[in-house]
């Protein structure tokens, strides 16, 4: 399976960071895809867990520069669509993975929802505000820590 991992490409606290290298590992232990925006922040830290578990992560990127993904993107696919890429990373994954982002990781929710994609939040409290309460209209699953995150993705598609 391939999962899209989504969230802010700034610097996000530590708790974000770790728990999405966490969750990156996670999804390479068990033998999936990760697929990402082959940046940095969340995206970073999901490819790392990711690469250090000895997984495949895909980046995709915004530019045509493949030095501009993050160090742990085993694939970078250079697309020069800038944020319009944001609907290849999510339509490249069976699912969505959703951390705290701004308005690009909203896109790629818009996108995530539109196709019917199952969607899992985690930490939907450290959103920005006009995003979760967007958020909370939509049919998703919530979750705050890795064994949360497991157990959502064990829920779909026998993870």
């Amino acid at each position: 399976m391939h999962i899209s991992v989504i969230g802010s490409g700034d610097e996000v606290p530590a708790h974000l960071y770790d728990l999405a290298c966490a969750c990156g590992s996670l999804i390479a232990r068990a033998g999936h895809v990760l697929i990402c925006g082959g940046r940095g922040g969340i995206m970073e830290a999901a490819c790392k867990g990711a690469h250090e578990t000895g997984g495949i992560t895909v980046g995709i990127l915004p530019t045509h520069d493949a030095s501009s993904a993050n160090p742990y993107v085993s694939v970078a696919v250079c697309t020069g669509m800038g944020e319009l890429r944001n609907g290849i990373v999510v339509a490249s994954g069976t699912m969505v993975l959703a951390f705290p982002g701004s308005y690009g990781t909203l896109s790629e929710l818009a996108y995530a929802a539109r196709w019917g994609k199952d969607i899992i939040v985690v930490c939907k409290d450290d959103f920005p505000v006009p995003i979760r309460d967007i958020l909370l209209t939509q049919t998703v699953k919530y979750v705050k820590n890795i064994e949360e995150v497991e157990l959502a993705l064990r829920e779909y598609h026998g993870f």
